[in-house]
């Protein structure tokens, strides 16, 4: 059959392609609130770094941001200037629920926690419809019970959970949907449906919200906007202008039209200095004054004349019970005076549309193969992935003149990110999770693009370009890590994401973006020599790296100094170089087909692998690898002060990763580079050591369709890895590859320095201590991107072997799989996470019975950041739909590829615009 463009002639995509060609700003309004704006880095200005206690929720009602604001169910414009969010009440709650609660890193025993239920069930890629629920109990919130609980827990007991405290038993909760759908780029309507799921009435109080970010209480502050109460026909309205012309550039005059009567309650977005710090308040009216007014009944904290920069209209509702009630909106830039009315019959017909047109989107890129339960999951993945988006400023450089830190002073203390002066970021991005990680993480953001691409190509790329843009990338050729330590070391995955995508384009529409290979590989290209110049401690093509994104997956913390003394010869942090060396390899080799200066870049970075590996591999000489023949598996390898050399026999993704150095390479690229393919063959017959350091290819070692390959890992180490990974007993969950063998459950690794223990157990679910902030554990569990890499590596070695290559999967089953049938039980088992099983249960609610049972919950899909490693329950941060989204891609990927035709073409096939079965 012919591949069509899976985006192709719906609505969805025309808007798509106004906003590249036309620059129509679809994208203008969306999700860009963050779920936490309390508690960053950004937000800190204590002497001592501590982010979470400098700034609490408690203080956050009372308190104006700097650098961002939070809101529950939120839009704003794409530079915050003007925000709108849901704030409600049950009569009971001590205030006003304006935005998301959960403990922190100290209070938790896992560290920080988001203790609420919301869920992002849809969105399209412009935001022209977008729906989230909250569900909010109807009995008083358990803020001090929630801390004081989790703090007394251990590390090693459960954690305390909203559910668990009783507040849903009953069903006395109401679920509050908010829908967003646009008419035009700047007009978009709201519909906010409250469902009391309890059995007796309950009232409840709904505050819509608009204000403005606060721009104007800081050094260099511009004028001060107003929002005010303007006349509507039968409706409340507030108007909304900037009297800043920076601000006025962006954003016009709006209007919030609120059906009904409903009363209008107007305050500054400013601090309440007098309730937080004991000194006068600069306004009578402050951030706080609407929470005062509706909680405690203040009427002096609103301002009666109708004026201010934080306003909400106030509808008290009671809800029968199992009843339902809707409040409609609408933000405009229409005035009362040519709206007409906002609420007649095309409101309802135009979310109808909307909707329908997200419907037609979703079904354009779901292969007709794939269950309507996994559609679903497909379409909530993506929809939380489009959610994730956060409007992200931080200029460094002022950041730290405010704490008077001089960056150029050579004098100067140590300070967080002190030489990250260059940077300033004033964008929106992919957050890997808005509550538990508001800031983004550059080697989560490259897994983020993988999925994004499905929907949003060309945003998918932007994120790539951010992090190498000289607002970002630091002189030196780093990427910056996350906003806690901007030096911090992440694996080298951008040059792997740019090139996914960059096939992928050539996939769904048959052209190349030459513009967009030739800035990203150049930037690209700096980062490596960064790698090389700072990583490579003794210029031996072996990496250290530090944690590399792993947390505790080490016995010693591999950010810190080393107690033994001496350095870490990382088996991953080597293997993602290599792979590095290979994706730059094949970019630079696409973009000599359209320049042939690039060749040279070509035979440079495969040459660089050569290097790598052999130092990986080390054949003969006597010297140490990072290959243990007696075990068949690859181990980090320490090196102590005085020369001697040990394995650190601890078998995990560590020892798993060298596969994921895989690469194909085609026929039909070799033919079109004669004198590099000459070169690297002469290079190879003169240094026997380097090609047996590797996978055999060339003349008399080529595979299917006379494809070559680039591997650290050979025929014989690959079959003696995939024996212990496709072990059920070691490393093949029901649900995936986990990161540590379930071998050292009964044997853990222990070791002693100097009379302390370190040993690394397996651990399925949560962390035992508080390394990298206990809050993540790569001891046992599942995590979505590392698998993804495997599975990219077996598709690319049965590429190569075909069906010539089988292996036992499970190990010891006697069942006989071809890597592509290995790829797809791996893909299948990441799969079953969210699945209904035959009984109807979701593996990763695990025992919670609400979720697995309840029509109003089995269906809501969380995408944890990592899962149990026996039971697949989700574990760490709720909504890390960021790289678990990854999920959608496995989803489809597999839903439209046949393996024959994969074989057959091989990576021709996205050299045409035909893709049979694919």
């Amino acid at each position: 059959m012919k591949h069509s463009d899976p985006l192709s002639t719906t609505a969805e995509k025309q808007r798509l392609l106004e906003t590249r060609e036309r620059n129509v700003p679809w994208r203008m309004w969306g999700p860009y609130l963050s779920e936490r704006q309390w508690g960053t880095v950004r937000e800190d200005y204590s002497k001592n770094g501590d982010a979470w206690n400098y700034f609490s929720h408690d203080q956050a009602r009372s308190r104006a941001y700097h650098w961002g604001e939070d809101g529950l169910a939120g839009v704003s414009d794409d530079h915050q200037v003007l925000c709108f969010s849901v704030a409600l009440w049950n009569g009971r709650d001590p205030i006003l629920k304006e935005r998301l609660f959960g403990v922190t890193n100290s209070e938790g025993n896992h560290g920080e926690d988001v203790k609420e239920y919301y869920y992002y069930l849809d969105s399209t890629p412009t935001h022209s419809y977008m729906k989230y629920l909250y569900k909010y109990p109807q009995a008083a919130y358990p803020y001090t019970d929630l801390v004081s609980t989790n703090t007394r827990r251990g590390r090693n007991e459960m954690e305390y959970e909203l559910i668990d405290t009783g507040l849903f038993y009953g069903d006395r909760y109401f679920d509050v949907f908010v829908e967003y759908a646009k008419h035009t780029p700047t007009d978009l309507l709201i519909r906010i449906t409250i469902c009391n799921r309890g059995p007796e009435a309950a009232e409840l109080q709904l505050l819509p919200t608009l204000w403005f970010r606060n721009t104007w209480s800081w050094k260099g502050g511009g004028s001060k906007p107003a929002l005010g109460k303007a006349e509507g026909s039968g409706c409340s309205v507030i108007s909304a202008v900037h009297t800043d012309e920076l601000f006025r550039k962006s954003l016009e005059k709006y209007f919030l039209y609120c059906k009904g009567d409903a009363p209008l309650l107007f305050t500054e977005n400013e601090t309440n200095n007098e309730r937080l710090f004991g000194t006068v308040n600069l306004s009578p009216y402050v951030k706080d004054g609407i929470n005062d007014y509706v909680v405690s009944g203040r009427q002096d904290a609103v301002n009666p004349k109708q004026t201010g920069t934080k306003a909400s209209a106030q509808y008290r509702l009671k809800v029968a019970g199992k009843g339902s009630t809707q409040v409609l909106l609408r933000l405009s830039t229409t005035p009362p005076e040519t709206m007409g009315r906002p609420f007649d019959s095309a409101f309802e017909e135009i979310f109808a549309a909307r909707l329908a047109e997200a419907d037609e989107f979703y079904g354009s890129i779901t292969p007709p193969s794939v269950s309507p339960d996994a559609g679903l999951v497909m379409r909530q993945a993506l929809a939380g992935m489009l959610w994730s988006k956060q409007y992200f400023y931080f200029d460094v450089n002022l950041w730290l003149d405010e704490h008077d830190i001089d960056p150029m002073s050579v004098k100067g203390t140590m300070f967080r990110n002190r030489e990250w002066f260059h940077m300033v970021n004033d964008d929106i991005i992919s957050m890997p999770d808005k509550w538990e990680y508001p800031w983004y993480a550059a080697w989560d953001l490259a897994f983020h693009t993988i999925a994004l691409s499905m929907v949003d190509p060309d945003f998918a790329k932007g994120q790539l370009e951010l992090m190498t843009s000289a607002e970002y990338l630091h002189p030196s050729g780093q990427i910056p890590a996350y906003e806690w330590n901007f030096s911090d070391v992440n694996p080298p995955v951008h040059a792997w994401a740019c090139l996914f995508l960059h096939q992928m384009e050539k996939l769904e529409k048959g052209e190349t973006d030459i513009d967009f290979l030739k800035r990203s590989f150049n930037k690209l290209a700096m980062n490596f020599t960064w790698w090389v110049n700072r990583k490579d401690r003794f210029g031996r093509n072996v990496f250290e790296g530090g944690f590399l994104g792993l947390d505790n997956i080490g016995v010693f913390d591999r950010s810190a100094p080393l107690p033994t003394g001496g350095y870490l010869e990382q088996a991953d942090g080597t293997a993602w170089m290599a792979l590095f060396c290979q994706n730059m390899g094949e970019l630079a080799a696409d973009l000599a087909s359209h320049d042939p200066a690039y060749e040279d870049m070509a035979v440079k970075f495969y040459e660089h692998f050569l290097w790598i590996a052999a130092a990986m591999n080390r054949m003969g000489g006597g010297e140490i690898g990072l290959w243990d023949e007696e075990d068949g598996f690859y181990y980090d390898l320490l090196r102590k002060p005085d020369g001697s050399a040990t394995l650190l026999k601890v078998r995990s993704m560590v020892g798993l990763l060298p596969l994921c150095a895989t690469t194909v390479i085609e026929k039909y690229q070799r033919d079109r580079f004669p004198r590099a393919t000459e070169y690297i063959a002469h290079r190879l017959s003169q240094m026997p050591e380097l090609r047996a350091s590797i996978h055999a290819t060339g003349p008399g070692h080529f595979g299917v369709a006379e494809r070559g390959i680039v591997a650290l890992v050979n025929q014989e180490r690959l079959r003696r890895i995939l024996t212990r990974m496709l072990d059920e007993n070691e490393f093949l969950s029901p649900y995936g590859i986990r990161s540590l063998s379930r071998y050292h459950l009964e044997h853990p690794y222990v070791t002693e320095v100097r009379g302390e223990r370190f040993q690394v157990q397996y651990l399925p679910a949560e962390s035992d201590s508080g390394m990298f902030g206990g809050n993540s554990n790569w001891r046992g569990p599942i995590w979505m991107p590392v698998n993804g890499l495997i599975i990219r590596a077996l598709l690319q070695y049965y590429l190569y072997y075909g069906d010539s290559f089988t292996i036992e999967c499970p190990t010891g089953s006697g069942n006989m799989m071809n890597l592509f049938e290995v790829s797809k039980e791996i893909s299948d088992r990441l799969t079953r996470l969210f699945l209904r099983d035959e009984n109807g249960r979701r593996p990763v609610f695990g025992g919670a019975q609400k979720f697995q049972s309840d029509p109003h919950w089995r269906d809501n899909i969380l995408f944890y950041e990592y899962f149990h490693g026996d039971n697949g329950a989700g574990l760490g941060a709720s909504h890390q739909t960021g790289w678990t989204g990854l999920v959608a891609r496995l989803i489809r990927m597999y839903g439209r590829m046949d393996p024959k035709v994969l074989l057959e073409q091989g990576k021709r096939i996205f050299e045409q615009r035909e893709k049979p079965g694919f």
